[in-house]
């Protein structure tokens, strides 16, 4: 499986790569706008989001959205070490971010740090996804773990490229799986149960 997994990224961030600037950033505007429109988003005080590198969904416009509407916003902080991410708070975007691991905008160490108890929503990156809430990400686990250990009673939301979405993706035991998935064309419920998700939904 591990084979599957490795060639189906490969040729899914292909892909994603051959997205021309201006597609991407139409395309990024669409999902945002998909995502801003969704009531267990839009109700949430609390979002702990990946910043956008590369290829992609750009996530720089949502961020400074959400921070204009006194929104928490906290972003990874990745501790190869340890293996995990920490999550400090940003109040703006071109003073808080510097290159960090693998040249991905991170916070400054230095920024409080937010309990990931208090996280309502985690919108989460990856290479591939699935309508049925599966993901790959990029082969390190950290948003797996983050989930599973520091914030699961979060929303999780993927963002993607239709592109980027398959039939099924080939999971395994720690892949975490997520409750909704939104594309340029579709908002996908997927329905995991969690107390956190009742209670945003309701």
């Amino acid at each position: 499986m591990a084979k599957e997994r490795a060639t189906l990224r490969t040729q899914i961030l292909a892909a994603r790569d051959t997205l021309l600037a201006e597609e991407r950033q139409e395309k990024s505007r669409a999902i945002t706008d998909r995502l801003l429109a969704l009531p267990a988003f839009s109700a949430c005080r609390s979002v702990f989001t990946y910043v956008s590198f590369r290829s992609e969904v750009e996530t720089l416009p949502l961020i400074a959205h959400c921070l204009s509407r006194g929104v928490t916003i906290s972003v990874p902080l990745t501790l190869p070490a340890e293996h995990r991410l920490l999550a400090p708070a940003i109040t703006d975007v071109s003073r808080d971010l510097a290159p960090g691991y693998c040249s991905i905008p991170e916070p400054l160490q230095t920024l409080p740090l937010v309990d990931p108890a208090s996280i309502e929503v985690v919108l989460v990156p990856g290479s591939v996804f699935d309508v049925h809430g599966g993901r790959l990400g990029y082969g390190g686990g950290y948003y797996d773990r983050f989930l599973q250990g520091a914030a699961p009673q979060a929303l999780r939301i993927g963002l993607a490229f239709d592109l980027q979405v398959v039939a099924a993706v080939p999971l395994e035991s720690h892949d975490q799986q997520l409750d909704y998935l939104i594309t340029e064309t579709r908002t996908i419920h997927i329905r995991r149960t969690t107390p956190c998700a009742k209670k945003l939904r309701s």
